[in-house]
């Protein structure tokens, strides 16, 4: 066995922390997208454009990941949402930290 470390262990955790949430963004965005255009597109058409339940149902079933149930099975749906409020958090946490650091950087050197 080698006793070499992987270069990414090499890393600051900074860099380590930047490469981990732009690996994960294009993976996190499309399904968060998607939730929210839909989302806010079933609001919307329901309230102002005066659409009833079963005519914006389309827009429901691709806001909560019920399109899934043909893939995933009962457990589709479930995972949509987990794997989504997992990854919105990661996003918002790992962003955070970044933006973080970026201030206590600039505060550094006034």
């Amino acid at each position: 066995m080698s006793s070499e470390s992987s270069p990414a262990a090499a890393l600051p955790l900074a860099a380590r922390l930047r490469r981990a949430h732009a690996s994960l963004a294009p993976l996190v965005l499309a399904p968060l997208l998607l939730t929210v255009i839909s989302g806010v597109s079933y609001r919307l058409l329901r309230d102002w454009a005066g659409l009833g339940r079963d005519q914006a149902h389309l827009l429901l079933v691709l806001h909560e990941g019920e399109w899934l149930k043909g893939w995933f099975g009962p457990n589709g749906e479930t995972l949509y949402v987990l794997f989504n409020g997992l990854g919105l958090l990661w996003m918002l946490a790992s962003g955070g930290a970044m933006a973080w650091q970026r201030l206590q950087r600039q505060w550094r050197g006034r």
